[in-house]
């Protein structure tokens, strides 16, 4: 099986796919279709069924050609992912944001990336930050990025560690979310609701003498957002302390040269 991630593919191949370099000369019958709607295909298949649904079988159906006449299109799935990703990014807006101050300019980053994984959860599972598919899309979108910490004053290094904690923290939260939408659908029970059955056990194992910080604030906490965690509170908050940290940075001290 090839490994579910960017970056796992042969480097020249993928990046002559993801840049459209013409394929070298091949003998047989002309190629009924194209390296886009394979992509689409796959696309489609992943938000219906999940990254486990793509397979080089299944996209072919979908398009209407064999299994092995994909193969003349993209060399395996690690190529065909980056493919995906790529296209995803390619798609994304990116609105002006140049006359707005930099914390907004980054939360509107921010919030960009969580829409994105949100509409397509597979994606927190593949796209590596360390080794994202370097085609069209990818450089896009990281270029629009960069552009939200101009006139910080941080050196191009701190731009780029800055907008990597970022993405991380985004990548972290999302991944977090989904395994938590994941838990309700496999257990066909609410937040609430599973708390509510597990709360006799847990009123006679929780000794509020033994442990006291642990009763007290996780009662307080699982009031205020309907369970052990809330995705939209964690969201706020972990967002607000990302900018806060970034402000420690760019505002509260001398910076690099």
């Amino acid at each position: 099986m090839d490994a579910d991630r960017t970056g796992a593919g042969e480097p020249s191949r993928t990046l002559a796919l993801l840049w459209g370099e013409p394929a070298a000369p091949r003998r047989g019958p002309a190629r009924s279709v194209a390296v886009g709607r394979l992509v689409d295909a796959a696309l489609g298949i992943a938000d219906e069924q999940g990254l486990a649904g793509v397979t080089v079988r299944a996209v072919a159906e979908r398009v209407g050609i064999s299994p092995m006449s994909v193969y003349t299109y993209v060399p395996g799935k690690p190529e065909l992912l980056d493919l995906m990703v790529d296209a995803l990014y390619a798609g994304m807006a990116r609105p002006d944001t140049g006359d707005r101050p930099w914390r907004e300019r980054v939360t509107e980053i921010a919030h960009a990336n969580r829409e994105l994984l949100t509409r397509h959860p597979w994606l927190t599972e593949v796209a590596a930050l360390s080794r994202p598919p370097l085609g069209p899309g990818v450089m896009a979108k990281y270029e629009h990025e960069l552009a939200a910490f101009d006139g910080t004053g941080l050196s191009d290094i701190d731009v780029d560690a800055s907008l990597s904690y970022l993405l991380g923290f985004v990548q972290s939260h999302c991944r977090s979310a989904h395994d938590a939408a994941r838990a309700v659908t496999d257990t066909a029970m609410s937040d609430e609701q599973w708390w509510s059955a597990n709360q006799p056990i847990l009123a006679r194992a929780l000794d509020p003498d033994a442990y006291p910080r642990a009763v007290r604030i996780g009662a307080a906490a699982g009031e205020a957002q309907g369970g052990a965690w809330g995705a939209s509170q964690a969201w706020a908050f972990g967002l607000a302390r990302t900018l806060d940290a970034l402000a420690t940075l760019i505002e509260g001290r001398d910076h690099h040269v």
